[in-house]
């Protein structure tokens, strides 16, 4: 938008605490290289544009804001004289994008002094070459040192995941290894103790008879109701009773096995009606090989099967064979994410899931809403650690619709965030954790993913026992996309 030219005024320009120190001949190169507009209410320039001119208030009211989702956010209000805005890194020239980086509008009629970017860039260098210097090495180092540092943060939660996921991957595989090599003596029982039935005085129909309980025992097994410790305790006993008085030796050993695998004594008067009394020492004793059996298989198949469904969690969260941008169920991402992270989270903090499941699925850069669902349950199993109640807390995870968005809020009963730095938590580099152990970065990062590169908005809202995160993503694409990364500086 273009203001009214007026008539540029050395002494009003050197009123101005920018240029309160140049000599006469600096602010005549000013006033013969810039000029003085003044723009009625309404937008001066547009984020995103070339950024052509530096603007310094003469006197008026400005508005900054920046675009976050589909709305624009006021950062600025001002009618301080003397405020500035606009091609402020012309200095740095085609080494970054001469753009603006916000919208600046004005309330009321107002005056600025406009300086051309290209002029702007000149008299940095010729009247400050040092200071021109410094900003720039000032500007590229942050910029570098924030890169390494988000790659840092990137190496240090993967190392955490990796340690989580490995020692959740221990625990079945131990089991199942464990259960095979005993699994591996019990069929080598079962065999000689097949041997002796084989080689003992028993007809053609009592061996039918063997083999037609040890199916029906089996069947038992898969069909074992889950008891009560106390109910557990009480059918040992009655079934170790049972095996003394029928000259079950070590029937003890046998009762715990036969309970697990739902087996009672109406079922071995069944056994023993079924053979002859002779023949029911061995086919118990088979018969107990059988459940051990069966109750190890079972094992190896809970074990594996939960190696199997923690692979595929770490594929879901990785998201390394699927498409970069499409469309998720949320509530996938969700659980792969906090089944990655059951390592850290540890047992004193409980978990609740509060998901409303008739919600859409949404568009979305799948492995990067991982990633924010990552630093923000980390920040909350911190904060609930560092409450003083023993590390115990309830982490909850909420999805829910708010309008044409859908909602994922992350609530920890942590001690809150101080209002006095509530501001700052999305600011590069700040962080509350100890040195060594935060970066700074992590909801920096999380910020960007969610708002430049999936046009939502993350926020919270944090109150003593009771901080909540609340991350809001469009439910539909946007119209328009952003091009800039989530790996690049805002």
């Amino acid at each position: 938008m273009s203001g009214q030219p007026m008539p540029c005024s050395p002494q009003e320009i050197a009123s101005l605490f920018l240029f309160e120190k140049l000599s006469p001949e600096q602010l005549g190169r000013l006033c013969s290289e810039g000029r003085v507009e003044r723009f009625d209410a309404g937008p001066v320039y547009t984020e995103g544009a070339p950024a052509t001119c530096f603007y310094v208030m003469v006197e008026g009211t400005v508005v900054l804001s920046r675009r976050v989702g589909g709305d624009d956010v006021e950062v600025s209000r001002t009618s301080q004289r003397g405020v500035y805005a606009g091609a402020m890194q012309a200095y740095l020239g085609d080494q970054v994008p001469q753009t603006y980086t916000n919208s600046m509008r004005v309330t009321e009629p107002t005056r600025f002094f406009v300086l051309p970017a290209e002029s702007f860039a000149a008299v940095m260098r010729d009247w400050f070459p040092m200071a021109a210097h410094l900003l720039e090495g000032l500007f590229f180092g942050s910029r570098n040192t924030q890169r390494a540092i988000g790659q840092r943060e990137r190496l240090l939660a993967l190392g955490s995941l990796s340690a989580g996921l490995t020692h959740e991957l221990n625990n079945p595989a131990a089991a199942a290894v464990r259960a095979t090599a005993t699994l591996r003596e019990r069929v080598g029982k079962m065999r000689h103790k097949l041997a002796i039935i084989a080689q003992g005085p028993y007809s053609r129909e009592a061996l039918a008879e063997l083999i037609e309980i040890q199916e029906r025992t089996a069947e038992r097994v898969a069909k074992a109701p889950v008891l009560s410790p106390l109910e557990a305790s009480d059918r040992e006993d009655e079934l170790t009773d049972w095996l003394e008085d029928h000259g079950i030796q070590e029937g003890w050993r046998i009762a715990p096995t036969f309970v697990q695998a739902g087996l009672d004594t109406d079922w071995l008067e069944q056994v023993a009606a079924t053979v002859a009394e002779d023949i029911l020492p061995g086919a118990i004793g088979w018969l107990n090989y059988t459940v051990e059996t069966e109750l190890l298989m079972d094992e190896i198949n809970d074990s594996t099967t939960r190696i199997s469904h923690l692979v595929d969690a770490a594929k879901q969260y990785s998201q390394l064979d699927r498409a970069p941008h499409r469309v998720v169920d949320v509530h996938e991402l969700l659980d792969s994410t906090l089944l990655m992270l059951s390592g850290k989270i540890g047992r004193r903090v409980r978990v609740v899931k509060d998901y409303d499941r008739s919600l859409p699925e949404v568009p979305a850069y799948p492995a990067e809403l991982n990633q924010v669902w990552t630093n923000i349950i980390d920040n909350a199993v911190f904060a609930i650690a560092s409450s003083g109640g023993g590390g115990e807390g309830t982490l909850t995870v909420r999805t829910a619709r708010e309008g044409d968005r859908l909602l994922v809020e992350f609530r920890d009963t942590g001690p809150g965030i101080p209002a006095d730095i509530r501001s700052r938590i999305f600011d590069p580099f700040f962080t509350t954790k100890p040195v060594g152990e935060g970066t700074g970065l992590g909801l920096d990062i999380s910020w960007r993913i969610v708002v430049n590169k999936h046009h939502g908005s993350l926020q919270v809202e944090s109150a003593p026992g009771d901080t909540r995160f609340q991350v809001l993503l469009p439910l539909t694409d946007p119209e328009s996309e952003t091009t800039q990364t989530a790996e690049e500086p805002a």
